[in-house]
């Protein structure tokens, strides 16, 4: 429970920023997938479309703080040697 005015605004601010976090996250995650999908149907040509919409918004949630760097460094080093593979 919150005792003062500026803790009740932390609290209200963390919500806020909780929501935005889960947006971007639930966006980076959803791009992510249709990397995956396309990966697993086995159309480089869909998979590599999806992979370039992919790689900003990782690098997005890395500059935002929702992802560490070295995460999206990996999803995204993973990612591109499957669709490499695919040829």
């Amino acid at each position: 429970m919150a005792n003062t005015p500026q803790a009740e605004k932390r609290i209200r601010r963390n919500e806020r920023r909780a929501a935005v976090n889960k947006a971007r996250l639930s966006r980076i995650r959803t791009q992510v997938k249709k990397v995956e999908s396309a990966i697993a149907a086995g159309d480089k040509a869909a998979a590599s479309v999806a992979l370039q919409a992919a790689q900003p918004e990782l690098a997005r949630g890395v500059a935002k703080g929702v992802l560490h760097k070295n995460t999206a460094s990996r999803k995204l080093s993973r990612l591109t040697k499957q669709v490499a593979a695919l040829a």
